[in-house]
């Protein structure tokens, strides 16, 4: 009988839906297991065949564990705000509301057609006013606390109130922006507003002025990460600096937490490495120098302050608020010129460029220790969101630094000597001992920091301190597709947040997303909105789109909740995420703050765990065979991407296929025969050769491939199983449906096991032969041992195997077929259900099933195969009892009629038996 997969996926997905088999409760009775996905944002463009590769994998160990006895919570929702639905939007003058909606249809569709064991019960989608006003009601908790360094935990801001009505800022231990003096006194006679500001200073959702990545064309401020070359990833506009009022998450108060408690995930080294690089600890000392004629001083942060005689020259971000003050007039033109470029400019162009640029400010300070002049420049290889936006330059003992003095000519003094270390020793290394350092002279480096950190201490020039590269995160979008601010400002501009009764506040309907004009968000031209309490007026900005993908995780517990984002007993019963699948891409932004996010409701004792995330895995990506075609434009021949689906599989593009892409590619409309190498042979089509290269699988590079025709043309579980087997999870790899030939053919293959000669369904209950349980016992092992390491590659070739070796038994037993449909379940969740119940069995084999367990003793065997050796060469193979002694086998090996015939009536001289291996006779 053929395998009809149409038919049988249509007759199963809709057996699913009635009989709501993945529809989990919370059953005490069965330990949980938490698989989650990092959800996607729905975009217009659907999914291709690279996205479902996580979901595959992580789906397939959800219904292992589902199978071994776990209530498994495995669901799926919509990342839905965002700036490319309101782009789109204000492209085509549709509400990104809609287009969401819409896109949603099309993922969920695309992801029923895999057989992915969602829970769609549990279905969230954070644009949802019900979702958000969770997500607000979190950030309105975030603005009423403060971090307390002393217990380590989040505490309320009244407590802090309280704190400087009695005693200013005298005796407190908190995270900060910067450090404040008050008394009481000074506390009380403050105003609203400048109590406001203060309070801001501490408060871990907080607003205050800085400079920001603005892109005028978006109309809104970007992250570090959304900048590419200057300009917008999105869209490629220009991106400058600018100061504005924005809000802010203090994800630096929980840096030493996102530290410490990385020990205990079972995440990867490569991705921890990557968050504490992020984090970025150190160690140092802050060091005041004072500026020569003027009354501030520069202090700056750094991890080698026993270099700090070799400290030539200064560097200051152009940015920082002191640069105005310490430039001289004579250089006044230069330095505005400066800033200006500087300002077009995003921070990670910055720390990545390799040209020289800089300017002198024509201020300089006194050198702490030897009381030199020092000159003070500004660069753009400074920032100011880092330490404190200026440091003291040691060109012997910083490439950056180093590179900087010899292209303007500044001092170099060697100040560590290195010579009795390798040559391979480089300037960052902390190795060597200090030279031309007056009292650090002879010193090994790690015991001058400590000296030099001591005398600066001493000399009340500075304190040791640590430091840390994390910045707070940028939380204000000038943007309409958000979630608004649950925040209004009084006429005093005092900030308060909205009661709970008053949430959610809806984001209101909105005709035009343009941007308001003058850094103003969208929402600013609805002034009866914004004014609409009277005295107030609301907050315009929304929420970035990490804002609901912070906490998503926890909603699914309980999303159906009114009362609490999801009550106690939920959060109780699911605790946290027991194993996590998603992109690298996501290895500090969403993954940092969404650990921050759960340590701040962990210390309002909201959830029971510190950590959201126990394991983690992150699927490598899947690469496209992208086709190009060298064309003729003029003088020069270039490459253009062909869409994959013109060309042939002897990788040509015919011509007649090529007249169809004129028609349908403006790229290919304008271009002639003559532009073109054509081959004419004379048996078949007149054709062009095209070149293959594995690139990142795009819409732009025209390699993209549509789940849904594969699922169409093979089946889901052949789609599911080929994703699988293509290699590591972890890995990236191309994706080249010519390998799809072989796994379709083991499916139809393991199809027909159950089916005699004429098509009709045929299983024996014969007792299994000990070959047999032999060859599925194997198979088994493997498949749980791999299983379990997330190797599901190795998973399908051992099941290739299985049913190889069944078939050869001519094997059609229901014992051995029964278990092997459960094994292979996980995988191939269509075929093995429909089979389930050929077998004769109700409910379904992903609820009822239990997975298989190996049984050791069928591994055994009741004989073993020799190799029979004659002088070292293999002549002949002998099955000998397993339970035979070494004088036993000789005696086997010696009366075997075809050993008797090799030997020919000589009499070997020896006989050496390996045992479990070899036979080896000298003649």
């Amino acid at each position: 009988m053929e395998l009809q997969h149409t038919e049988i996926e249509a007759r199963v997905k809709q057996f699913w839906a009635e009989n709501k088999i993945y529809q989990v409760e919370i059953d005490t009775n069965k330990p949980k297991y938490y698989v989650l996905d990092m959800f996607p944002y729905p975009s217009g463009s659907g999914l291709h065949v690279g996205h479902p590769l996580g979901y595959v994998a992580s789906d397939i160990f959800a219904r292992y564990k589902r199978l071994c006895g776990f209530n498994v919570l495995h669901t799926m929702g919509w990342d839905a705000f965002g700036l490319p639905a309101e782009q789109y939007a204000i492209q085509k003058g549709v509400h990104p509301a809609q287009t969401t909606a819409e896109n949603i249809l099309t993922y969920r569709r695309q992801l029923d057609n895999l057989g992915l064991s969602f829970d769609w019960s549990r279905e969230i989608n954070t644009s949802d006013p019900q979702y958000y006003k969770w997500t607000q009601w979190i950030v309105t908790r975030l603005f009423m606390h403060y971090y307390c360094k002393d217990t380590q935990r989040a505490r309320p801001i009244g407590k802090l109130v309280a704190h400087f009505r009695k005693k200013g800022s005298t005796g407190i231990n908190t995270a900060n922006t910067q450090k404040q003096a008050f008394s009481a006194e000074a506390w009380t006679a403050m105003s609203p507003a400048e109590q406001d500001a203060v309070l801001m200073n501490y408060r871990l959702a907080y607003r205050t002025l800085g400079y920001v990545n603005w892109c005028e064309a978006l109309g809104t401020v970007l992250a570090n990460d959304e900048i590419v070359n200057g300009v917008s990833e999105r869209g490629g506009h220009p991106v400058t600096k600018r100061e504005m009022y924005q809000w802010n998450l203090r994800v630096t108060a929980y840096a030493d937490r996102l530290l410490e408690s990385l020990n205990t995930l079972e995440w990867s080294e490569s991705m921890k490495n990557l968050q504490r690089n992020w984090i970025g600890k150190s160690e140092g000392a802050l060091v005041r120098f004072d500026i020569l004629g003027n009354e501030t001083a520069l202090n700056v942060f750094t991890t080698r302050p026993d270099t700090i005689f070799g400290a030539t020259f200064m560097v200051v971000a152009p940015e920082h608020a002191i640069v105005q003050s310490i430039t001289t007039n004579e250089q006044r033109e230069a330095v505005n010129d400066y800033v200006t470029y500087v300002k077009s400019r995003s921070d990670i162009e910055r720390q990545q460029e390799k040209k020289v640029s800089g300017v002198f400010t024509g201020s300089s300070c006194k050198h702490p220790f030897t009381g030199a002049d020092i000159p003070i420049y500004l660069s753009e290889y400074v920032l100011a969101g880092y330490g404190t936006g200026a440091i003291m330059a040691v060109p012997s003992d910083d490439d950056r630094d180093n590179t900087f003095a010899k292209h303007f000519n500044l001092p170099i003094i060697e100040v560590v000597d290195k010579s009795m270390h390798p040559a391979d020793t480089t300037a960052a290394d902390k190795l060597g001992k200090l030279i031309n350092s007056d009292f650090l002279n002879g010193l090994e480096v790690k015991d001058a920091i400590k000296a030099a950190i001591a005398e600066i201490e001493k000399r009340k020039i500075g304190t040791k301190k640590t430091n840390y590269k994390l910045r707070d995160a940028n939380m204000s979008r000038q943007r309409y597709w958000g979630e608004p601010y649950p925040i209004e400002y009084d006429a005093d501009g005092v900030a308060s947040c909205l009661p709970m009764a008053e949430l959610p506040l809806v984001l209101p309907d909105l005709a035009d997303f343009t941007p308001a004009g003058n850094g103003a968000a969208p929402l600013a031209k609805l002034q009866n909105w914004v004014n609409e309490k009277e005295g107030f007026r609301r907050e315009v900005d929304t929420m970035p789109g990490f804002a609901g993908s912070s906490w998503y995780f926890l909603r699914y517990m309980d999303p159906h909740n009114t009362e609490n984002f999801a009550s106690k007993e939920a959060l109780d019963y699911w605790q946290d995420v027991d194993f996590y699948v998603g992109g690298s891409e996501h290895a500090v932004g969403h993954l940092l703050y969404s650990r921050t996010w759960h340590k701040f409701l962990y210390d309002l004792e909201k959830v029971p765990t510190d950590e959201p995330f126990r394991k983690l895995v992150n699927q490598g990506m899947i690469q496209g065979i992208s086709q190009f075609i060298s064309v003729k434009m003029g003088e020069k021949t270039v490459d253009l991407h062909v869409p994959i689906n013109f060309v042939n599989e002897k990788g040509r593009l015919t011509y007649s296929r090529f007249l169809d892409l004129q028609k349908e590619d403006r790229r290919f409309a304008a271009i002639n025969d003559e532009a073109i190498v054509w081959h004419t042979p004379a048996d078949s089509e007149m054709y062009a050769n095209c070149r293959a290269e594995v690139e990142k699988m795009s819409k732009s590079k025209y390699n993209v491939i549509n789940p849904d025709d594969l699922v169409a043309e093979s089946g889901a579980d052949v789609f599911r199983m080929f994703e699988m087997f293509l290699g590591p999870i972890e890995q990236s790899k191309p994706f080249d449906t010519k390998g799809m030939k072989g796994v379709e053919g083991f499916v139809r293959k393991f199809w027909q096991q159950f089916f005699d000669a004429n098509g009709n369904f045929s299983v024996s209950d014969e007792p299994a032969t000990a070959a047999e349980l032999k060859v599925l016992h194997t198979c088994i092992k493997k498949v749980t041992d791999d299983v379990q390491r997330f190797s599901m590659n190795t998973c399908v070739s051992a099941m290739m195997i299985c049913v190889n070796g069944l078939k050869e038994l001519k094997c059609n037993k229901r014992a051995i077929l029964h278990q092997f449909v459960v094994l292979i379940a996980p995988f191939a969740p269509f075929i093995s259900e429909e089979l389930w119940h050929k077998l004769g069995n109700t409910g379904s084999v992903h609820r009822d099933g239990q997975f298989p367990l190996c049984n050791e003793a069928f591994l055994v065997s009741d004989t073993i195969d020799y190799p029979v050796q004659f002088n070292g060469k293999k002549k002949h193979n002998i099955f000998v009892p397993a339970s035979a002694t070494k004088e036993e086998i000789e005696q086997i090996a010696l009366n075997d009629a075809t050993i008797q015939k090799l030997l020919a009536g000589a009499t070997p001289k020896k006989i050496i038996v390996v045992m479990g291996r070899l036979i080896s006779l000298v003649v």
